[in-house]
């Protein structure tokens, strides 16, 4: 059993139409599937990734349309990194987010790789990340028909970062139990706080890996439109996933079972500060119901919803109106 990396990262929207704007005209995302949230049928569920929604590209959001402002703290998935090819695509990043009135910050060094912080619409922490001095677990492959340069394009997750009252409940989750490995730290980005401890996973590299902060100064966070509901972790098939199961149940973590996506199966639990970790397979994929070519432009229904198809379509607003 092997934890490969980064599956995707879930988060929440109160604005679908203006998220799949964002994420698709000013960062270059493909929509690979446009669906709903499973558990509330009435709101969208958005993911994005690259040209086929490969496994460790993927940036989903539920849509929550009341949801209040996330109030930032401590136990939360606090910032989502999205890999680059290079440092030189940075440089074009910190340019295009100025054209398009993006708040971001500088392009600084964090844990030997040169960064670009930035905010969506809604204060979704991002950080894109350069590859240029990457090994291990590739990147993917931007769509062809991206607004943006593909030797600038994402390429998919980079380093997931939780900001927890206590590194020391979540680092045997990782290590013992998913079986990441320390690759050491660096330093705070808050003065008088401790380093920011490095683990990764399989074949390691930024797409595999987890940063966690551990703060004595904030509050727990109450999470909204902009924060990140939870992380996803790659395992290669079902066989392994029900192996996953039972480790997880035997390390007395309370947790979902076997739960089928659909596009993927899953298994969902909080770790010890109560961030939720989802691990998910690799497949069936984003094409078990759409051609590759048209991913993401219907409405995409999972067999035990498509009987619901009339209603759940009448509850749902068209993605190219933008709300001001």
């Amino acid at each position: 059993m092997l934890i490969k990396g980064l599956h995707h990262v879930s988060a929440l929207t109160a604005r679908a139409s203006n998220n799949y704007q964002f994420y698709t005209n000013v960062l270059g995302l493909r929509l690979i599937k446009k669906t709903v949230n499973q558990d509330d049928v009435s709101v969208y569920h958005l993911f994005y990734g690259d040209e086929k929604g490969n496994p460790g590209t993927e940036l989903t959001f539920f849509e929550i349309p009341m949801a209040g402002e996330t109030r930032e703290g401590v136990n939360s998935i606090s910032a989502t990194s999205l890999r680059v090819p290079s440092d030189a695509a940075l440089t074009y990043w910190l340019q295009r987010f100025d054209e398009y009135e993006v708040p971001h910050g500088e392009i600084t060094e964090r844990g030997g790789r040169l960064t670009l912080s930035f905010t969506d619409f809604e204060n979704q922490r991002l950080i894109l990340v350069s590859d240029e001095h990457n090994s291990g677990v590739p990147g993917g492959k931007p769509w062809d028909r991206s607004p943006v340069p593909a030797e600038y394009g994402i390429i998919g997750l980079g380093p997931i970062h939780l900001t927890v009252q206590d590194a020391s409940l979540t680092t045997p989750v990782l290590t013992d139990l998913l079986g990441f490995r320390s690759k050491g730290s660096y330093p705070a980005l808050v003065a008088g706080q401790p380093d920011i401890l490095v683990f990764e996973s399989g074949d390691g590299g930024s797409g595999t890996e987890v940063h966690v902060e551990e703060r004595n100064d904030l509050p727990i966070e109450r999470p909204g439109r902009g924060s990140v509901h939870h992380v996803a972790f790659r395992v290669d098939n079902e066989e392994e996933l029900k192996q996953w199961v039972d480790r997880v149940s035997n390390f007395k973590f309370p947790n979902s079972g076997f739960v089928d996506r659909f596009y993927f199966r899953s298994l969902y639990f909080r770790e010890a500060n109560g961030i939720l970790f989802e691990l998910a397979t690799d497949g069936p994929g984003f094409d078990t119901d759409e051609e590759l070519e048209f991913l993401g432009e219907s409405l995409a229904l999972p067999p035990f919803l498509e009987g619901r198809r009339k209603e759940i379509e009448a509850q749902l607003k068209p993605l190219d109106t933008v709300i001001r």
